[in-house]
């Protein structure tokens, strides 16, 4: 058993203790996994779609890879469909929408490609951009910017928690917020 440093935290009336990571010399984070978090992911679906009642909107999109359990449960609580933005283009996608975004946990430049099929399901739709945790908000911005390729109109931001500058992210809607950990 690992003695790291943690960040405790309550989500959606559940205790966690986040595993802090220092992403470059003397600032850590605290990161929040919610693949295989079962529990986490379905309480989070719930009360991030009672903060969501009165927007209006048709479909949930979010980024590929750990925000695809909360939108998939949120997807099952509210009703909506949802859309995935995918980071790697596979052939079936056809022709495809493309942004690109810098990502915090790799540090390099991510693309997000929204797939043919998905263009049709959100071409003239509201739609709701959610996320596990919004950081610096690059991917965030990799999303609008394929929502505005794509004619979706952007409604409202949701994530299971903020981090970093809370006044950045004020009109998030979120379940939380966590700080960043200098030294």
């Amino acid at each position: 058993m690992s003695s790291k440093e943690s960040h405790p935290i309550e989500i959606a009336g559940l205790k966690r203790e986040l595993p802090l990571f220092e992403i470059k010399p003397g600032l850590k984070i605290a990161v929040l996994n919610i693949l295989g978090d079962t529990e986490l992911v379905e309480a989070s679906a719930k009360a991030l779609s009672k903060k969501l009642d009165s927007i209006e909107y048709d479909v949930l999109v979010t980024a590929e890879a750990k925000s695809i359990p909360i939108v998939y449960a949120l997807s099952v609580v509210t009703g909506k469909p949802y859309a995935v933005l995918r980071k790697s283009y596979k052939l079936y996608m056809g022709e495809a929408l493309t942004a690109e975004t810098l990502s915090i946990t790799t540090g390099e430049p991510q693309t997000l490609i929204l797939d043919e099929k998905d263009h049709t399901l959100i071409c003239g739709k509201k739609v709701v951009l959610v996320d596990d945790v919004i950081s610096t908000g690059s991917t965030l911005q990799g999303m609008r910017m394929l929502m505005n390729k794509a004619e979706a109109e952007v409604v409202a931001e949701a994530a299971i928690l903020t981090e970093g500058d809370r006044a950045k992210w004020e009109n998030i809607v979120s379940l939380g917020h966590i700080p960043l950990f200098t030294e």
